[in-house]
């Protein structure tokens, strides 16, 4: 009985793994398009998670993405850098993250999902070396564009440390 309730566990996780992955390319599709996927993936990823979407490319080279290209391919890279396989969901989880920075709200509501625990699981799931690195739970299209200063050798920060910044509530606090 223990083998059959293992088996369930396992099975439903799978399905919450691939909901969660659906609902972020479905969630990003539906607001900004997904910047970057050829044809060839983009039917590929149709085919696994968006099969009502074949034939609706999107606003993926709407004109705000043609604009801050160059900042999504910097967030993609970051996110390509980091991630923990090589699967097509993995990468074709890195564009849409990528993509759903150019919307105004936090990232996890640009997704489309219902709060921040879940983007946070999808993260910690195919972009773990990343989500380790956030070690003081900022949020995260703010920790992504501190990584990519932080690469850049840019401090772009008005404190020494998190800790005395004025803007701390900013980065760090209830979304």
């Amino acid at each position: 009985m223990n083998a059959a309730i293992n088996a369930n566990s396992k099975h439903r996780a799978a399905n919450d793994t691939a909901n969660t992955v659906t609902l972020a390319l479905s969630g990003v599709h539906a607001r900004f398009g997904l910047y970057g996927i050829s044809d060839h993936e983009w039917k590929r990823l149709c085919a696994t998670h968006l099969p009502h979407a074949m034939d609706e490319r999107g606003g993926a080279d709407n004109e705000c993405a043609a604009v801050r290209a160059d900042e999504i391919e910097d967030v993609l890279r970051l996110l390509l850098d980091h991630r923990s396989d090589d699967d097509d969901e993995t990468r074709w989880l890195a564009h849409a993250i990528a993509t759903a920075c150019l919307g105004a709200n936090h990232l996890y509501q640009d997704m489309g999902f219902p709060h921040r625990e879940v983007l946070s699981e999808l993260l910690r799931r195919h972009f773990s070396a990343l989500f380790d690195k956030n070690t003081g739970n900022m949020k995260w299209k703010k920790f992504f564009y501190k990584q990519l200063c932080d690469r850049a050798e840019i401090n772009m920060c008005k404190a020494p440390s998190c800790g005395v910044c004025e803007d701390y509530k900013k980065c760090f606090g209830a979304e």
